[in-house]
C-alpha cells in the first residue's frame, strides 16, 4: 500500500467544510487541499484580518468568519450563523501556554482545545450532515482529566500537563460522541486526528525561556511540516472510516498515515461519560440529536 497524502484526496465538490483555526499552520493546509478539491470552506478564527490574509492565498470558495473559542458567546453567535455544514473539523488549539482564563473562567487550554469545541460541536450537530474530526495529539498519552479541578483552580499549574489534560478531552469526547451518534441513530461520525510532531507556530509559547529554547531547538531537528501534520487531519476528514477513529503516522511523528492506537486512558468509557456530564454542566450545551 502506497502512502496517503493528499494528492488522494477525493472531490468536496458542493461540500461545506467548518474548520477552526483554519488561518495558519496545520489548519490553513486542511483548508487550503480542501478548497483546493472543491470544497466550500468556513475559516473560523479569532483574528479575521490574519484569516482574510490566508484566504487570499487559497484557491476556491473559501469564506472568513469569527469564533473565538475562549468565550462561548461567540461559538454561540458563529453557530447561530450556520446553516448547514457536511464537515466539522475542530482544529483550533494552544499548547503549553502560561496560566490563564478564558472569558468564561476555564483554564485556558481545556477552555480553548475542549470546552469551546464541545460547545462547538453540540451547537452544530443538527446542522452537519457527514462528520466531526477533532485534532488531538501524542500528547494525550500521559494526560489525566481531574474532573474535581479541570480549570487548575486548586492544583499548582503544569503548561504541559494542561495540555494533555486537554488532548485526552479531545480523544474522551470523540469516543463519547460516537457513542451517542449510534444510540440516536445518526449517520454522522466523530472521527480524531493528530499530526505527529510538525512545525506550526504552537510550539515555544510557555512562557518559561530554557523550556522554550528546548522545544524550539527538537521542534528544528525533529519535526515535520505542516502538510504532513494536516494530512492526518485531511485523511480522517475525507476517507470512509468507522466512527471513533483515530488517524495519525504509524510511528508516531513519522510513517503511513493510518488508523492508530490510543492510550488507556483515552479508552475509559466511564471517563468519557463524566467529562461530557461536566462539560456540559460547564458550557451549557447538551447533545441535540
Amino acid at each position: 500500500m502506497s502512502d496517503w497524502t493528499a494528492a488522494d484526496l477525493p472531490s468536496f465538490d458542493g461540500r461545506t467544510v467548518i474548520i477552526t483555526g483554519a488561518n495558519s499552520g496545520l489548519g490553513a493546509v486542511t483548508a487550503r487541499e480542501l478548497a483546493r478539491n472543491g470544497a466550500k470552506i468556513i475559516m473560523a478564527v479569532r483574528n479575521t484580518g490574519k484569516g482574510e490574509a490566508a484566504a487570499r492565498q487559497m484557491t476556491g470558495d473559501v469564506e472568513v468568519r469569527e469564533l473565538d473559542l475562549q468565550d462561548l458567546s461567540s461559538v454561540r453567535r458563529f453557530a447561530d450563523g450556520v446553516d448547514r455544514a457536511d464537515v466539522l473539523i475542530n482544529n483550533a488549539g494552544i499548547m503549553a501556554a502560561p496560566y490563564a482564563l478564558t472569558v468564561d473562567g476555564f483554564e485556558s487550554q481545556i477552555g480553548t482545545n475542549h470546552l469551546g469545541h464541545f460547545a462547538l460541536t453540540n451547537l452544530l450537530l443538527p446542522k452537519l450532515v457527514d462528520r466531526v474530526v477533532t485534532v488531538s495529539s501524542m500528547a494525550h498519552w500521559p494526560g489525566r482529566i481531574n474532573l474535581d479541578d479541570l480549570n487548575w483552580k486548586s492544583r499548582r499549574y503544569s503548561p504541559w500537563l494542561a495540555y494533555s489534560q486537554s488532548k485526552l478531552a479531545n480523544l474522551l469526547f470523540t469516543s463519547e460522541l460516537q457513542r451517542r451518534l449510534d444510540a440516536a441513530g445518526s449517520p454522522l461520525r466523530a472521527l480524531a486526528a493528530h499530526p505527529g510532531y510538525s512545525h506550526t507556530n504552537l510550539q515555544g509559547a510557555s512562557g518559561r525561556r530554557l523550556g522554550d529554547a528546548v522545544v524550539s531547538a527538537a521542534t528544528r531537528v525533529v519535526a515535520t511540516d505542516a502538510d504532513f501534520g494536516a494530512r492526518q487531519t485531511l485523511y480522517a476528514a475525507s476517507q470512509d472510516l468507522p466512527g471513533n477513529t483515530f488517524a495519525g503516522p504509524r510511528f508516531g511523528y513519522i510513517g503511513r498515515t493510518q488508523p492508530i492506537g490510543r492510550s488507556r486512558r483515552a479508552q475509559d468509557p466511564a471517563m468519557a461519560a463524566a467529562l461530557w456530564d461536566l462539560s456540559e454542566q460547564l458550557t451549557g450545551t447538551k447533545f441535540q440529536l
